[in-house]
């Protein structure tokens, strides 16, 4: 039913628009219907009301300390995270704030806070499951069928990671040029979601994160396999708006800005998953220092 909804609304775009970017904003329809939750939204800026910032180890982990204040999340517990390194990395985000606390630019902040809170009450299972159906509406799965020289860009650019991953994992992916999107076998997504369940609940909170990004689970894994590189994540999840820029123009530093924003996110989910799933390693050290 929904995607009856989606090609009648599609129908109904002028056709101006239409030509410049049909399957971009279908694939942004589509990807409304996955069950994907954004973290906790920032917080609006305020003066920045504190000097110093420090680290300390409480009985569940590390706590960051503003001034002589111990830090909350918005559900107001304690802020505490499973490793010393994501806690120096957090105490970063705080400390390099200058007269204004701009709470949009400090990420690993606001996804430990849904690591903390978990704001949508989901247990592991659920990230997983809701992670893995990501596939149906993959990015890198979506092909045109013209124009042809982004139909060869895109073979070009995102076959070689689809023959990466089914390689890597053992599955079939494919591709397809239906706003259906591909059929995904059982057995691929049965594959990821076992692959999944070796992260933890914080890193599995990540990796969401990543995934609504890049709007991609294929980039996202390739990512964190480091196959590729967060600038080349976020350029192939943006291939076909690249493309269209090339052709179309763009608003003047509009473009830049969102570059550079996509690849901060990126690169902070990046660090926050590897940061997490080395927390029981790096606790252990500490304790035996």
């Amino acid at each position: 039913m929904w995607r009856r909804s989606i090609q009648n609304l599609l129908s109904s775009i002028p056709a101006a628009f239409q030509c410049r970017r049909p399957a971009l904003f279908a694939r942004r329809l589509v990807f409304l219907q996955v069950d994907l939750r954004q973290p906790y939204t920032p917080q609006p800026e305020r003066k920045r009301f504190y000097q110093n910032v420090s680290i300390s180890q409480g009985e569940g982990g590390f706590e960051i300390n503003l001034d002589h204040r111990k830090l909350k999340t918005p559900q107001n517990k304690i802020f505490t995270v499973p490793s010393k390194t994501l806690a120096l990395a957090v105490a970063t985000e705080w400390d390099l704030q200058q007269d204004t606390v701009k709470f949009f630019t400090m990420h690993l902040t606001t996804l430990c806070n849904t690591a903390l809170d978990n704001p949508s009450q989901r247990s592991r299972e659920q990230l997983i499951r809701a992670a893995v159906k990501f596939l149906e509406t993959d990015t890198i799965c979506y092909r045109l069928e013209e124009p042809p020289a982004l139909v060869e860009l895109q073979k070009n650019e995102w076959d070689p990671l689809v023959v990466w991953a089914e390689k890597r994992y053992n599955v079939v992916i494919g591709s397809s040029t239906s706003i259906l999107g591909p059929s995904i076998p059982q057995s691929t997504k049965d594959t990821f979601a076992s692959h999944l369940a070796s992260y933890n609940t914080w890193a599995l909170h990540g990796i969401e994160y990543m995934i609504t990004q890049l709007k991609s689970l294929i980039l996202s894994m390739g990512l964190l396999d480091k196959q590729l590189t967060v600038e080349q994540a976020v350029l192939l999840s943006r291939l076909e708006e690249e493309y269209q820029i090339q052709h179309w123009g763009s608003v003047e530093w509009a473009h830049d800005y969102d570059v550079y924003d996509l690849r901060a996110r990126t690169a902070a989910a990046t660090l926050f998953i590897h940061l997490c799933s080395e927390s029981s390693t790096v606790k252990h050290k500490v304790m035996q220092d």
